[in-house]
């Protein structure tokens, strides 16, 4: 495509927000494609801190700790998508970004590797109890014994949540010798030698270890109890490197402290800080054979480098062709670029009538429609017109009158 087809907008008037120390490689893709008003931010910025910066952004990416509330929206009456550095999206507001017609976009496969050789890591760490030797060794005491030390081969590894990570995790550890088992709410085809079991406490009965890998949604809220935990084997290992609301934090303490589980890693929390260096509490500080992390499952070079460059290139289709595959708000739709012809955006709210409505508005007033693409999920519909180059701005100008419009702009 002709470098002045890319955007119809100027690419100097386009901002561009990253926050929360997203790597630099997104910051030079953006760079790259000819956008150089990009900004980087280190930390997360609170609500009204964000309403303040993002009325005139188009593009803004976070990680985990900024919230994309409903205010913060209505705020950006010029973003046009958000992106996620990281595999979640539940820092969004799904809703509202849809209502508003911003594309919401994520990489829910580039720091997998990075989180399945920590929890491997950890595993080894805490059935050595490497921790108590450690502590020990600092504190000027040797502290050489094998009692209560083990090998992974042999063991069992029971993974709950069987996704990108947890499938990882169960080839890493087959490949130390490990059994591994894995129960996940539907029915997932195995990888190796895994096997899924249906039942959560036939499950846990049988797991040396167990180690989470689920995403945070209602149905998984306070999944992890006292009595799930009551379930897993004397002397078991719990992991959590998913997300912080699953797992009751005072039962853990409970159950680690009455012996009934040897150890555990944690790596997220309920609630957790904005910024490094600010204070933290949790239950689980103090206690022995416990290994805390500050939500640094993905945070490595190569994954943050990789998040970088895989979000960055989703919001760059999107901003520039209309391609908005891999979104979650915006009907993810893959289209293909066209010469000698202008393409219209157009999202509107999902109800019956909106696409015979913009039919009409073009053809009643002899606008040729050379390409038409149309996607939908439960809230908005999603539009791609490719009409004539003669004719654009009189289509975009129709299109914003049509009923339920939410979104339009020319984007060639």
């Amino acid at each position: 495509m002709d470098q002045q087809k890319l955007t119809s907008y100027p690419k100097e008037k386009i901002n561009i927000l990253l926050l929360e120390n997203i790597s630099e490689a997104a910051a030079q893709e953006f760079k790259s494609a000819g956008y150089e008003n990009v900004r980087r931010l280190s930390g997360a910025l609170s609500e009204e801190q964000l309403i303040q910066e993002i009325k005139d952004v188009h593009l803004l990416g976070i990680r985990s700790k900024t919230q994309i509330t409903p205010k913060v929206l209505e705020a950006a009456k010029k973003l046009q998508a958000i992106g996620c550095f990281c595999i979640g999206t539940n820092q969004v507001n799904m809703n509202s970004a849809k209502a508003h017609g911003v594309a919401v976009f994520n990489a829910p496969y580039s720091n997998t590797r990075s989180v399945a050789e920590l929890v491997i890591g950890l595993s080894i760490i805490l059935i050595r109890r490497i921790i108590d030797k450690n502590n020990a060794a600092h504190n000027g005491v040797w502290m050489k014994e094998a009692k209560g030390s083990y090998e992974l081969r042999g063991k069992t590894l029971g993974i709950i949540g069987y996704g990108n990570i947890g499938s990882q995790v169960s080839v890493l550890a087959e490949a130390l010798g490990m059994k591994i088992i894995y129960f996940d709410t539907v029915t997932k085809l195995p990888l190796g030698n895994a096997t899924q079991i249906r039942s959560l406490e036939e499950f846990l009965g049988k797991a040396d270890i167990v180690s989470l890998h689920v995403p945070s949604t209602p149905q998984t809220t306070n999944m992890v109890t006292a009595d799930v935990l009551a379930m897993m084997k004397p002397g078991a290992i719990f992991i959590n490197y998913a997300r912080g609301e699953v797992v009751d934090l005072d039962a853990l303490k409970a159950s680690l402290e009455s012996g009934h589980l040897s150890g555990a890693a944690i790596d997220v929390f309920p609630v957790e800080p904005e910024k490094n260096g600010a204070a933290f509490s949790t239950p689980l500080q103090k206690l022995p054979n416990v290994i805390l992390t500050p939500h640094i499952g993905g945070s490595t070079e190569e994954a943050q480098h990789n998040i970088g460059l895989d979000v960055s290139a989703k919001m760059l289709a999107y901003l520039e062709t209309g391609n908005s595959f891999g979104s979650h708000s915006v009907p993810a739709l893959s289209v293909p670029e066209v010469e000698h012809a202008h393409r219209i955006l157009h999202i509107h709210e999902n109800v019956p009538g909106v696409l015979s409505a913009i039919n009409t508005a073009l053809s009643s007033n002899k606008i040729n429609i050379l390409g038409q693409y149309l996607k939908t999920n439960e809230q908005i519909g999603y539009v791609v017109l490719d009409v004539d180059s003669n004719l654009s701005a009189d289509a975009l100008a129709f299109l914003k009158e049509v009923p339920h419009t939410i979104k339009t702009r020319v984007l060639y």
